[in-house]
């Protein structure tokens, strides 16, 4: 029986990952900024599940979370970081203040919950941080170059923590989904003003804006599914460093990789000539 601490439980994949780690019989501390709306799925779970309000771009708060989940369950072996927003406009017309909002959650909170857990998980000698990334974090697209940015900030700062964790008996996992049935393209989501749009960019970042918005609810992705597949990762003897979620993920990440190695070899002596020769 594993202690899982899950973030941003209201909604989207951390309320589905919650419910299949309970319906398996582990333990789960499950978090939102609001505990009610997540008191549905602790209910006829008191001995194996605790519901508590996290802010993770509140400090005090998460040491508080952490340490409440410690003492009642002696320890947390997968931490998954799952809470994160989004917002839709193109670079030059993003908002600051929800930009900066943005990274508060998707890095910053991240980053302030991961440091909060690994010093039970060193003196434990064992534990398993889970970081939700994005196929976002792996190509980046027109009208979310800001959410981009955060989780290609999550990509390599997982990668790094990975490295040195894993020689203290701590695995680091990146989870990257494509498009799944979360509402984020939904109320998750903030995007530019009409004041603050740049006619430029319509048929690019404005484009791209408004086919997230009409698919919203309409993508391919099953979340229940993917709480499964997480799950199959984490218990798996060698979990992977990276797992793509979906068909649309894998694809867009094996295409991604081939153009990124066409373009360098195409570049490659240039590249190489960039060195001092050598005798």
């Amino acid at each position: 029986m594993k202690t899982w601490f899950i973030t941003g439980c209201s909604t989207g994949f951390g309320r589905y990952l919650a419910r299949a780690v309970l319906d398996r019989g582990d333990r789960a501390v499950v978090t939102a900024r609001n505990p009610e709306q997540i008191s549905d799925i602790v209910a006829g779970h008191d001995d194996r599940a605790l519901a508590v309000a996290l802010d993770v771009t509140d400090p005090a708060q998460v040491r508080s979370a952490v340490k409440a989940a410690e003492d009642t369950f002696g320890g947390i072996d997968v931490l998954v970081n799952n809470a994160g927003i989004g917002y839709f406009a193109a670079v030059e017309e993003s908002n600051e203040a929800e930009v900066r909002r943005m990274y508060e959650i998707n890095v910053f909170g991240l980053w302030d919950v991961t440091r909060a857990v690994l010093p039970g998980m060193r003196r434990r000698r064992t534990g398993m941080i889970v970081n939700f990334s994005s196929i976002g974090g792996l190509r980046a697209f027109p009208a979310v170059g800001h959410y981009n940015a955060t989780k290609f900030a999550v990509e390599g700062l997982t990668e790094s923590l990975w490295q040195e964790t894993e020689p203290l008996g701590i695995r680091a996992m990146l989870i990257e989904p494509g498009m799944f049935r979360t509402d984020w393209a939904g109320r998750s989501a903030q995007e530019t003003s009409q004041t603050e749009e740049i006619a430029d960019y319509a048929p690019t970042a404005g484009a791209q804006r408004a086919a997230f918005r009409s698919g919203n609810g309409q993508e391919p992705g099953d979340p229940a599914r993917a709480a499964q597949a997480i799950i199959t990762a984490v218990e798996a003897a060698t979990p992977p460093h990276r797992l793509l979620l979906g068909s649309a993920a894998y694809d867009t990440a094996l295409a991604g990789l081939d153009a990124m190695r066409e373009e360098f070899a195409a570049w490659e002596q240039v590249s190489r000539g960039a060195d001092f020769p050598q005798d």
